[in-house]
């Protein structure tokens, strides 16, 4: 084990904190922290891809844990991963997508781990088909406060497994899982592109092609205003089975060569995304994506980002705020108009923003997605981004929407408790297995899930 004090921050790199790091490489470094905490409160954190301070903790600790990323086993006849929580998506692509599986549900970056998945209830593209990550997790398990380890499934232990999944890491260390993986013929996504020349297009395509599509996202024009408020490429596609494959793929339909990755060494002017630039390569991206079918590979359909270590720092910095809003199907168009027409009226140049439809909610008591479409906005951490981030909260508020915890930076305890319905639930199961207030973190502080620091500590 290594103790650390040093500043670091979320993928937004807003804000950044000063913490004490804690390094645990094995089950037993878990357990010896936790009986004699070097810190007072704890947090623990896999590969930082959440956006705020969910995996920050203000002068305590943070539990890093991605060395503990073994494969434990392994049954290809159910598809069922077991595997520590420090396991990455990135690690289950590169070892299981040869083999015809992949993971049943994923973000936009393949750079999280299996218990940062667990822990935010991730969701994907598929969602409006499959659900959260949480849907395809067998069982977990979790250390509590008290060094036990608790096997939590939908069926044993229920009200841990319910306040685990989504429960961003304050209910104890996720230390393994297994977790169902989905069959493949191949690395190929057929991609059906649309472009939607305004906001109702784009809900239109949705809900002509979702039913057909198992994946499906937008590209979204943050930028565009009056009748083109919302302009999108609309994206919908599925893995192709191999015998649809163009006959150069058919030989190895599971192979893809890689691909270099491209790299931001340092971080960017604080000028550099403007709504100049921004302008310009939304107007080049949109003409680019005419209406079209083609072949990609799932990398880069699904993780388009990744293919550029350290995107983030494009931002400058003061890094940025990814803000990300749900509003249900009843709301849901009303709803973004009213956001996307205030971000435009702000002047502010969101780089990327990503729209998608969703579908049930998931199985945590604070999972994120229910029936609906969220939109990603990414927005630079301007000194005023809390106020103009509570003008957005409103909005959300009130059309019945919610925000998604692990993107959040700004919010409040009041909009938090109004966009939650079971928060009691989830804070008396903490409770029981937290008594002493061991896990918490900056955000769990700013938002009344954990109480606040000691004086001193």
């Amino acid at each position: 084990m290594r103790h650390l004090t040093r500043e670091i921050g979320g993928w937004g790199n807003f804000p950044r904190e000063r913490c004490q790091l804690l390094r645990a490489e094995r089950t037993a470094h878990v357990a010896e922290i936790l009986r004699e905490p070097p810190a007072a409160t704890c947090i623990p954190r896999g590969l930082g891809r959440s956006y705020g301070d969910a995996a920050l903790n203000r002068d305590a600790g943070v539990l890093l844990l991605e060395k503990m990323d073994r494969f434990l086993a392994w049954d290809p006849a159910t598809a069922v991963l077991d595997c520590e929580a420090g396991a990455s998506l990135a690690a289950v692509v590169r070892h299981f997508l040869p083999r015809g599986f992949f993971p049943p549900v994923t973000p936009g970056t393949r750079f999280v781990t299996i218990g940062g998945a667990i822990a935010a209830d991730v969701h994907g593209k598929n969602h409006h088909r499959d659900g959260t990550f949480g849907r395809h997790l067998l069982d977990l398990h979790l250390m509590t406060a008290a060094g036990d380890i608790l096997r939590c499934s939908p069926t044993q232990n229920a009200d841990a497994f319910h306040a685990t999944v989504g429960g961003m890491g304050l209910t104890g260390v996720i230390l393994r899982a297994r977790v169902k993986l989905a069959p493949v013929e191949s690395a190929w996504v057929e991609v059906n592109y649309t472009r939607a020349p305004n906001l109702d297009a784009a809900l239109d395509q949705f809900a002509a092609g979702d039913a057909s599509h198992r994946y499906s996202v937008a590209w979204i024009d943050a930028l565009a205003t009056g009748a083109s408020l919302g302009r999108s490429v609309v994206m919908q596609g599925d893995f192709l089975p191999r015998n649809r494959l163009p006959d150069k793929l058919r030989e190895r339909p599971l192979h893809v060569r890689p691909k270099r990755r491209k790299r931001v060494p340092a971080f960017w002017p604080g000028w550099a995304l403007n709504r100049i630039s921004v302008r310009a390569f939304n107007t080049l991206f949109y003409a680019r994506h005419a209406d079209a079918t083609r072949i990609v590979d799932a990398g880069s359909f699904f993780y388009p980002l990744d293919a550029i270590d350290h995107w983030n720092r494009l931002y400058g910095r003061r890094g940025f705020v990814q803000y990300q809003a749900l509003f249900p199907r009843e709301t849901s168009r009303a709803g973004h108009v009213k956001l996307l027409e205030r971000l435009s009226a702000s002047r502010r140049a969101s780089f990327l923003a990503v729209l998608k439809s969703t579908g049930e909610q998931g199985p945590g008591l604070l999972s994120f997605p229910l029936p609906g479409h969220t939109l990603a906005l990414d927005l630079p951490a301007r000194a005023d981004i809390r106020a103009f981030a509570a003008e957005l909260d409103r909005i959300v508020l009130d059309h019945g929407g919610r925000l998604y915890l692990a993107k959040d930076a700004c919010t409040t305890p009041a909009a938090l408790r109004a966009m939650y319905p079971r928060l009691d639930e989830f804070l008396a199961v903490k409770a029981r297995l937290d008594p002493r207030g061991l896990f918490s973190s900056s955000q769990a502080r700013r938002l009344g899930l954990a109480p606040p620091a000691a004086e001193g500590a």
